[in-house]
Formats: C-alpha cells, structure tokens, sequence
C-alpha cells in the first residue's frame, strides 16, 4: 500500500483557501487543479508499505506524535516547484510555527526509519498544500504574485494522519483517493486507536 503521514487542515481554512482560489482556476485552465478534499499538508512520504512494515509503523508514529505538543500553522502565499516560471506544481506555502512543524515531521521520519520503513526521499522538508500540477512545464508566475499575499487562517495541529493514497488512473485525467490508516494527538491529548483495514 502506498502510504503518507501529514496534516489535514480544518474545513473553515480549506474554504478560506479556495475562496482565494476559485477566481483563478477558469483563467488558469492548462492547470489540473487539485480538488480541495485532496488538499494536505505531508510531512513524510513513504511510499508503497506493506503489511509488516506497517504493524511496526503504527506504534513508531503514536511516539512521534506524543513527543510534540500542538502548535499553530496558517496556509500563507504560493510557489511552484520547480520554479515559477516553468512550474509542475503550483503550491500554498505555511506561516506560523514553521520550527515546531519541522520537528514533527523529523521525529515522523525517524519513527519510520526505525520501524523499517525509510522515506524514500532524502530531499528537504519544504511544506506546503499542492494546489494544481501540469503535464508540460506551465509559467505560473501570475497566479503566485495574485496569491502572494494570501494569508488564510490560523489553525492549531493537534493530530496526524497516515493516509492511504490509491492513484488514479492518470490518462483519464483522475485524482487519487486518501484515505485515513490512523490517527494520534499530539501531547496533550490522548491517542486514537489506528482503523487498518
């Protein structure tokens, strides 16, 4: 099973967002455009798990997560990977407590690693929301400078999730499908029982 662990934003942040961003997406049609109950925040992706692995992975997160107290975060500005001006990947960048949200996402890394399941990408954690992607390198530079005073709300992080990701099959243009492995609090609330079915 293909796997990730990351954040969900809370509803009233995800409407705020696509407030912002529903004016673009008919101006901006050679973008696929990210459907919003897609819309995370990863912190480690894993890729395909299977089955042992995973049984090792569940208590490896419930750690990680109650070594971090909650902390807040708000979906703020906009950038493209690899660059604005040939850009895949159109994104939401986070403001608010950046240094809390790269710990998290190391101690999550390193619950992996030990319980056998290493992120496969050694890249450096750059958080953000995946708004839209292309096919063909597209210029994205006007859609970051009309979002690049966007500042959504602020939300508190008090729970992880490790997501099922089941691709789409991409010739038929589909989205993939998340859906949650688990979830735990932070510290100062009390971990739920993971579904792993």
């Amino acid at each position: 099973m293909r796997l990730f662990v990351g954040l969900a934003p809370p509803v009233a942040v995800l409407d705020d967002l696509e407030a912002a961003c529903a004016p673009l997406r008919s101006s901006h049609a050679d973008l696929r455009w990210t459907s919003r109950e897609l819309w995370h925040v990863t912190l480690v992706f894993l890729g395909e798990v299977d089955e042992g692995s995973l049984v090792r992975l569940l208590p490896r997160l419930e750690r990680a997560a109650r070594r971090h107290d909650p902390f807040g975060l708000s979906l703020a500005g906009a950038g493209a990977f690899p660059g604005p001006a040939r850009a895949n990947v159109l994104w939401s960048g986070l403001s608010g407590d950046r240094k809390a949200l790269g710990e998290l996402a190391l101690s999550v890394g390193a619950g992996a690693r030990r319980a056998g399941t290493p992120p496969p990408d050694a890249r450096r954690y750059r958080p953000h929301v995946t708004l839209a992607r292309c096919r063909a390198p597209v210029d994205v530079r006007p859609v970051v400078a009309e979002l690049s005073g966007y500042q959504g709300p602020t939300w508190t992080v008090e729970e992880i999730y490790l997501i099922r990701s089941t691709l789409a099959h991409e010739a038929r243009g589909g989205q993939p499908r998340y859906e949650a492995a688990g979830a735990w609090r932070l510290r100062a609330g009390v971990g739920r029982a993971p579904r792993t079915g």
